[in-house]
């Protein structure tokens, strides 16, 4: 995909005493008291901030921050936290400005917080004239937010319609080249990994992957779907009977393929889905009627860590059980150590997921963690993200 890099726009020169327009994603959590509570966003924010710094740039920073209501201020929609957070990763103050689509005050070497960008009214729905305004703020625009990369608003999309240059930051652009490298030019075998708790939601991105990839593993309630379809029974287990259909048809057009969707052979099922619930592991076959479903067996397990060790690429998107219980984690944690110990191309996202890189201690092993949620997604249904197309139209000039 062709964009401009901020990375080669600063290496160029071009950033040198410019005013730099950074939207980053510093949606973090908050306690009641208004204390951050995790900071990953921040910290990756930091990197394209110290280079627009270090290039003499005068450096602007937005995000949005929670729901607000446009034009509606409460002291919890803030950016308060966040500044003073940003302004202890970066050794100086970072001085919160409110009230800043009319113009900002900063000269070259400064950087400020432009308070929580939802509250103006139009950002949403991408306001012309609003974008007009933000663009006139800036001599460069910086998308540095993949987690709002699927959405086209006054700070994602139409400032960089208008401003005079529009590039990726560091973050985006690492996005970018990961997705590519995964999606559009895999080293084969491309197994994708699937699994959630509904077929429903993720039917356009088994629909689209099944286009694609070489093997579909699919967990969870999603696997208990394709079960059905493939004629098995599944108890009491959590599954929508009214897209068996789908989930045949998502079978037949990857067999038409030479591919596969691989079905357990075995399962760990439990009569009550709690954490202490006893833990049986059953041929696939002998599942009874008041059994749940809630991982993977061994032998399936075996199987699957098999074929992503011999991959050339691997997507992965949800747990393939309920990891969070010790009795029904051993299918997520083989898959994990099977992705952690081949040489393929990794790229993971989704809440659960991460969830589950980090209970196994793999977050170096894995090649790219999207934190994109939503957009992660929407890149797996095949979507154009509109930051993605936005940026390349103003790369083609």
């Amino acid at each position: 995909m062709n964009i401009i890099r901020f990375e080669d726009l600063v290496a160029q020169g071009q950033a040198s005493g410019k005013r730099v327009f950074i939207r980053a994603d510093l949606n973090v959590p908050l306690d009641d008291a208004g204390h951050i509570t995790e900071d990953t966003r921040v910290r990756a924010s930091v990197p394209a901030i110290e280079l627009a710094l270090k290039a003499g740039a005068a450096v602007m920073v937005t995000s949005h921050l929670g729901r607000p209501t446009e034009g509606e201020f409460k002291p919890e929609d803030s950016l308060a936290p966040v500044a003073k957070r940003l302004g202890e990763l970066l050794g100086r103050d970072v001085k919160l400005v409110s009230h800043w689509v009319d113009g900002v005050d900063v000269a070259p070497g400064q950087v400020v917080l432009l308070e929580n960008c939802r509250l103006n009214k139009g950002e949403k729905k991408n306001n012309e004239e609003l974008a007009r305004k933000l663009a006139a703020l800036c001599d460069i625009f910086v998308h540095d937010a993949f987690g709002t990369a699927h959405r086209a608003e006054a700070t994602t999309y139409g400032i960089a319609q208008f401003a005079k240059v529009a590039s990726a930051g560091p973050l985006l652009a690492a996005e970018i080249d990961a997705i590519s490298k995964a999606l559009e030019a895999p080293k084969r075998p491309l197994i994708a990994i699937v699994a959630g708790s509904k077929v429903s939601t993720k039917l356009t991105i088994l629909e689209s992957l099944s286009k694609n990839v070489d093997g579909l593993i699919v967990g969870g309630g999603i696997a208990n779907t394709f079960m059905l379809a493939a004629g098995l029974k599944i108890g009491k287990s959590l599954a929508e009977a009214d897209l068996v259909g789908a989930a045949k048809a998502v079978i037949e057009a990857m067999k038409a393929r030479g591919a596969e969707v691989p079905i357990p052979e075995d399962v760990v099922v439990a009569k009550t889905f709690a954490a202490d619930a006893p833990a049986t592991i059953k041929a696939a076959t002998d599942v009874a009627d008041d059994d749940m479903i809630l991982d993977i067996g061994p032998k399936t397990a075996a199987k699957l860590a098999a074929q992503l060790k011999a991959a050339g690429t691997i997507v992965w998107n949800g747990p393939v059980g309920v990891f969070e219980f010790e009795a029904f984690e051993q299918g997520t944690k083989a898959i994990a150590q099977a992705i952690a110990e081949s040489s393929a191309f990794s790229i993971a996202g989704g809440g659960d997921t991460l969830a589950a890189i980090a209970k196994y201690g793999i977050e170096d092993k894995v090649g790219y963690i999207s934190t994109g949620g939503g957009a992660f997604l929407e890149v797996l249904e095949g979507k154009t993200l509109p930051a993605f197309e936005i940026l390349s139209k103003r790369a083609a000039g």
